[in-house]
Parts: C-alpha cells; structure tokens; sequence
C-alpha cells in the first residue's frame, strides 16, 4: 500500500482508462477515444474522414479543440448518424475491467471524484449513474429530435489537453484545495498537461510520452483498475 494521506480529489480520464476502447492511436497530439469508435461504426468513409480530420489536428490546422469537435460532428451528420445507432454504439463500448468497482470504493473510502473527458458526456453519464461518481466534465454531449432521432444539436467543452486544467481549478476552488491535494489518472498524450499539475499522476497502460510525465505508471498484460486502488488507502 502506498502512503497518500494528501489527496482528497482525484480526476480520471474516460476512454482507455474508465472504459476499454480497444482503439490504439500513436498520433504525436491525438488519444485514443470513442470519437473513433463511432467512426468506424460509421463505415470506411467516416473513418478515413475522420482521420483527417485528426491529421490536421497533429498539423496545427485546428485553433482549438472545439473547432476539431465541429468538424467531426459534421462527419457524424454527414453520414446519418442518428439516436439509436448513437446510443448503440455507447452501448457498445466496455467498462475496463474493475472500473465501477474501483470507483465505488473510492468513494467508500471518501475521495470525491470527476470524470474529465474529451469525449462524450452521454456515456460519462451512464458511468455516474453506476458508480456514484461525483462530477462529469466532458466534451461532447449529442441532442436527438425526439420525433425524427436525428442529430439536431450538441453542447461542447473544451475538457481535453490544456483545457482539462481549467475545469480541475474550478473544482480545486469549490473545494478550497492545492494541486498536491488532487491526483489524476489518465492514458493518452492528451493527458500530460493536467497530469503535470496535480500532485500524484498515474499513467494508466498510458503512451510513453504520459508516462514520462507522471509520478507513477502502471504497465499491466491484463488492464485492470482495481490496480490504482494501492495508491488511495
């Protein structure tokens, strides 16, 4: 058991630590995600689209992230994705092995908790609604016609790279908490800015480039959650 009687708030990323994307992204700036699951969904033509779109991002095309998330979502309209194969394909995507688990003994133990995700808040909601999970931040949230069940509009938030910084000093200011008193967990590239600003970062089976940026990693054959329940005693 690690010694850790500093942290109270601890941040987690969702795809690929949460749940089990099973998408491998090596793009120097680009994470794995379900944004790429839908796509694939979606057929060969929505994915190499959305691959582009992805390539411009590693180009310094995009001005932020909200203008790739735009430009997705027209990929999305584009090639119909409606209700039922959106919440489908949520459906979908599993929870890592342990994850609820590991999340409702954090809780027990009296850590609050977030969800911080460039991804889609429709599915984070599903995580909160299982484990008790304290605060969602993510990216994306899809609104459906009720009559038709096409996509009609959306609500998005800058919560990935930098942006994530922003959103965990909001939570660090409700809580009158200091950086050393939050933890993060997380997978992808797009996770090293927030990992440098708390005071105990896991790289969760994360890129190497994560890895170099926090506290701790762990590597596993087998991903499994319950192995960062050792560092929150």
């Amino acid at each position: 058991m690690v010694k850790n009687k500093k942290t109270k708030l601890i941040f987690f990323d969702m795809d690929g630590v949460i749940t089990e994307t099973g998408v491998i992204e090596k793009g120097k700036h680009t994470a794995a995600s379900t944004w790429t699951v839908i796509a694939k969904h979606l057929g060969k033509e929505a994915f190499k689209e959305e691959e582009e779109t992805k390539a411009k991002w590693n180009e310094g095309f995009y001005n932020n992230y909200l203008e790739w998330m735009e430009d997705t979502i027209r990929i999305h309209q584009k090639y119909n994705l409606d209700m039922e194969y959106f919440y489908k394909i949520m459906h979908s995507v599993p929870y890592m092995e342990g994850a609820i688990e590991t999340l409702k003994e954090l809780i027990k133990r009296g850590y609050r908790l977030a969800i911080m995700s460039g991804s889609f808040k429709n599915l984070a909601n599903e995580i909160q609604r299982e484990s008790g999970i304290h605060h969602v931040f993510a990216a994306c949230e899809y609104f459906f016609d009720e009559d038709t069940h096409k996509l009609v509009s959306w609500n998005l938030l800058p919560t990935d790279y930098i942006g994530k910084i922003d959103f965990m000093r909001l939570l660090m200011r409700e809580y009158r908490l200091k950086e050393e008193e939050c933890a993060f967990i997380g997978d992808g590239v797009n996770d090293i800015p927030l990992a440098k600003q708390v005071g105990l970062s896991i790289a969760f089976n994360g890129r190497e480039e994560l890895q170099k940026a926090c506290t701790h990693a762990i590597n596993q054959k087998r991903k499994d959650l319950r192995a960062i329940l050792k560092f929150f005693p």
